[in-house]
């Protein structure tokens, strides 16, 4: 019971903790082992008895035969005992046979007087055995007691004959009997163990897959989930996360809307009043009121930029991307014309901006994806060089495939960024200065286009100082169509 009382108080305290395969296990095992041991109680006690039978039977037999040697003669008795039988009876150490002639109350004839009388016997019946246990010099041992009626009927005397014979061998025979059944049952339990645990596994195989298939996905991806031959516990379990996720599909996908329509709404305004603050600006002649127009210019030309962001953010997310076409990209020839189109920006900010040229001959570098969107996140590559890196910087912009990957790198020889803030600064309006005109999206938008083509970005720091924004992309299957 204190087993079983430990095996339940580990069971209440697994809930929360630990693996469902093991609390499936352990209450499995617990009436498994509960069996074995009652098993192990009721099959010795059955050897005991067995034995006990055996040994009562050799007893009852020795005290018969102890009995006829002794015989009534006269007034006395005659024992015909002779001390080669004794030798024999007393022979084994280990099992020794004790025993002892009597006529009650007390009289002593021969063997041991230390062996105890049966207990509670008033008026015993003649010629009818008593088998009881006892104790002999802290010895445990087995009796057999027989009543024997002596002498004429006028003269009659009962004679207790009594036999008894250490439990050495009985307990060797009980535990014997025992290691033969429980060994053989033990690796049973342990087999139909293995058994159960292989079912449970197997049983829980549905909810292993699930786990799996919500790990691998996406932060973003709220496709539903697939489990139709799972069993009905599982699949119920499915539908309920399937219905979550269409939930949040839904809301995400009305704010995504929202954004969507509500930047193409301000596209239009934001135009016309860059166009009219740029004609305003041409035609006045009043220096306080160019300063206010140049700012009222540079905010639109700030939130026009912000609402382009967001259009390009909008299209990058998983649904919209899913639906553009993909089409087989050189990266080096691709690369090199989004390049041209940047240098009038990078002029104007004072940006010395090249290319650092293939040698000759060198292969393509194929890649399969939607153009806009890589466009776009070189773009945002160079841009945020351009802005951050200082004027009479220095941006440099290289492609090249190396280790299955197209590798687009844009360098520049500015400030740089501390290494704390080179993964907060792909979070959404995160800004790590407040320096310049950006609105925090780019290099979200760069990830978002990356991870869209099964890619990655992210930033190192250049000696003495600089910073290298790196875009991997996985090479396409067949580099010799590229173009």
């Amino acid at each position: 019971m204190a087993i079983l009382s430990w095996l339940q108080r580990r069971l209440a305290s697994a809930v929360g903790h630990r693996s469902l395969h093991r609390q499936l296990l352990l209450w499995v095992l617990l009436p498994q082992l509960v069996l074995w041991l009652a098993a192990a109680y009721v099959t010795y006690n059955v050897a005991a008895r067995y034995a006990n039978r055996g040994i009562d039977a050799s007893l009852l037999q020795a005290t018969r035969s102890l009995a006829r040697q002794v015989k009534p003669i006269g007034n006395g008795l005659f024992i015909d005992f002779p001390r080669a039988a004794q030798d024999i009876i007393e022979a084994d150490p280990d099992d020794r046979v004790y025993y002892m002639v009597s006529t009650p109350p007390g009289q002593f004839i021969l063997g041991n007087r230390q062996l105890p009388l049966p207990p509670g016997i008033e008026h015993p019946r003649l010629g009818e055995p008593y088998f009881y246990d006892g104790k002999l010099d802290a010895v445990r041992i087995r009796l057999a007691a027989l009543f024997v009626p002596i002498g004429d009927k006028d003269e009659r005397q009962v004679m207790l004959v009594q036999i008894a014979r250490s439990q050495a061998s009985r307990d060797e025979l009980a535990r014997g009997i025992l290691l033969d059944t429980v060994l053989p049952l033990s690796a049973l339990i342990v087999l139909m163990t293995m058994i159960v645990w292989a079912g449970i596994r197997a049983g829980l195989a549905p909810l292993a897959r699930l786990r799996a298939l919500v790990e691998d996905r996406a932060p973003n991806d709220l496709a539903p989930l697939e489990l139709e031959a799972a069993p009905q516990e599982v699949r119920a379990l499915a539908r309920a996360l399937n219905q979550l996720l269409a939930a949040v599909q839904e809301s995400v996908a009305a704010q995504r809307r929202f954004i969507s329509n509500a930047a193409h709404q301000l596209r239009t305004p934001l135009a016309g009043l860059k166009s009219q603050t740029e004609i305003a600006l041409k035609d006045n002649r009043d220096p306080e009121l160019a300063t206010r127009l140049a700012r009222v210019h540079e905010g639109a030309v700030r939130s026009a930029h912000l609402v382009n962001q967001l259009l390009t953010l909008t299209r990058a997310e998983p649904e919209a991307a899913a639906a553009l076409p993909r089409t087989l990209l050189n990266m080096r020839s691709s690369v090199a014309a989004w390049v041209t189109d940047c240098v009038p920006r990078a002029l104007q900010a004072g940006i010395d901006l090249g290319l650092d040229d293939a040698p000759p001959g060198a292969p393509p570098v194929p890649v399969l994806g939607n153009e806009l969107l890589l466009r776009e996140a070189v773009f945002n590559l160079i841009d945020n060089a351009i802005r951050y890196a200082g004027s009479g910087a220095e941006v440099t912009v290289s492609v090249r495939a190396e280790g299955g990957r197209a590798q687009v790198e844009v360098s520049d020889n500015g400030p740089g960024l501390p290494p704390d803030q080179h993964e907060a600064v792909f979070g959404r309006f995160y800004r790590a200065t407040h320096e310049g005109s950006g609105c925090g999206l780019g290099l979200a938008i760069v990830r978002e286009i990356a991870e869209r083509h099964q890619g990655q970005v992210r930033l190192r720091s250049l000696q003495p100082h600089g910073l290298c924004a790196q875009l991997s992309l996985p090479l396409a299957a067949a580099p010799a169509a590229a173009g």
